[in-house]
């Protein structure tokens, strides 16, 4: 088997990038491991090998097949549902801005068009038919090969395989057969809610309000919201607003800009909310990003 003479990596519950400009894992597990709904500000690709596994994505439920492509860009709140009775087996790769800007200044060409489309269109499966599979397989084992040696220009070898396999997967993004909507579950009138939610975060927003906005009852909301995203209406828009403010953060908006900016009307609740969902205050996490500037 290709992917057989491949490193396999234990998996690791940190969502935290330590290289600038892309981290390759490659993760097996005979018990399912619990993983919580997360998100992180940088492009995932999520290569699913085996395992009985429905991906939740924005409200979404992806049913896997071995094969299957998941994209998640950086404000995407996701969590794997992993069931017991076969290894969980996958391939994860992480990709900074940083990665395609080099790309795209070098080659003139976007290849984060598939990641910004799946946002928009709120698809985010790709399923590549057997022949692309085989591929993509022999592209991880040359990634995998190419960032464990120490050869000269190794380094640049692997960013070229990565570059051959985000070329493959945006292709097969756009020839997706209308065959895969049956592995998706979802519910309408949550993604008309998840929507209004994401283009109105700086407003008063609340279970009473939304109900009432949507014409249904608040337990009715209350219970499908949770069916679907995983989390409770009141939690997935705390995560939200601490998403855009992280973002404004790294963007180079001061604290106080991004509290205001993304909802929050108390800065003492924002602050500890920061420190609570990513581990450090804002100022500390704004100062590690731009150490040269000094955040308020």
């Amino acid at each position: 088997m290709i992917l057989d003479i491949m490193y396999k990596e234990e998996f690791n519950p940190s969502q935290f990038m330590s290289e600038r400009y892309f981290e390759f894992h490659h993760t097996y597990n005979e018990t399912p491991p619990e993983v919580e709904f997360h998100q992180h500000p940088f492009y995932e690709i999520f290569f699913f090998l085996s395992g009985n596994v429905n991906y939740i994505i924005e409200g979404k439920n992806y049913s896997l097949r071995p094969g299957d492509v998941l994209l998640t860009g950086s404000s995407d709140i996701h969590r794997p549902d992993i069931r017991p009775g076969k290894p969980y087996e996958r391939i994860v790769i992480w990709l900074s801005d940083d990665f395609f800007g080099h790309l795209k200044d070098f080659y003139g060409e976007d290849l984060t068009t598939c990641f910004t489309d799946a946002a928009l269109r709120d698809y985010r499966l790709i399923r590549p038919d057997n022949q692309n599979i085989l591929h993509l397989k022999q592209l991880c084992a040359q990634i995998s090969e190419a960032k464990h040696s120490r050869d000269l220009g190794s380094y640049a070898l692997a960013s070229a395989y990565l570059t051959e396999f985000l070329v493959l997967i945006s292709r097969a993004y756009y020839d997706a057969p209308d065959s895969i909507k049956y592995d998706i579950t979802e519910n309408k009138k949550i993604n008309q809610i998840l929507l209004y939610i994401n283009e109105n975060l700086t407003e008063e927003l609340s279970l009473e309000q939304l109900a009432s906005q949507f014409y249904i009852s608040k337990y009715y909301l209350s219970r499908q919201f949770k069916q679907f995203t995983g989390l409770s209406l009141y939690q997935y828009i705390m995560k939200k607003r601490l998403i855009v403010s992280r973002n404004l953060l790294r963007d180079g908006s001061s604290v106080m800009e991004a509290c205001f900016q993304c909802g929050f009307g108390d800065y003492s609740n924002f602050l500890k909310a920061f420190k609570r969902e990513f581990g450090k205050t804002p100022s500390k996490y704004s100062n590690a990003i731009h150490p040269v500037i000094m955040r308020t």
